[in-house]
């Protein structure tokens, strides 16, 4: 069993957009998740969690608050599974 390393981006934002309880549609590359989708830290950990379970990776808290907006969480993951 082999550890996935190439992201699908557009499951990615299928996953985080229904993480957060938001169209796909809405969670564009630009929009802030704070500022404009209103997430809080509860959805934010919510959100780590789940990419945790579907990765199998690990999200340090700090880590996670570097995270602003949809590339950002790309950009994550692609440091955690060395892509």
């Amino acid at each position: 069993m082999s550890v996935e390393t190439t992201l699908d981006v557009a499951e990615l934002r299928e996953l985080v957009a229904d993480t957060l309880d938001v169209e796909p549609s809405e969670l564009t590359d630009e929009v802030l998740l704070i500022e404009e989708l209103g997430v809080d830290s509860v959805v934010a950990l919510e959100l780590a969690v789940t990419l945790e379970q579907r990765y199998r990776i690990r999200i340090p808290e700090e880590e996670l608050g570097t995270v602003r907006r949809f590339p950002d969480v790309l950009d994550l993951l692609n440091r955690k599974l060395g892509g």
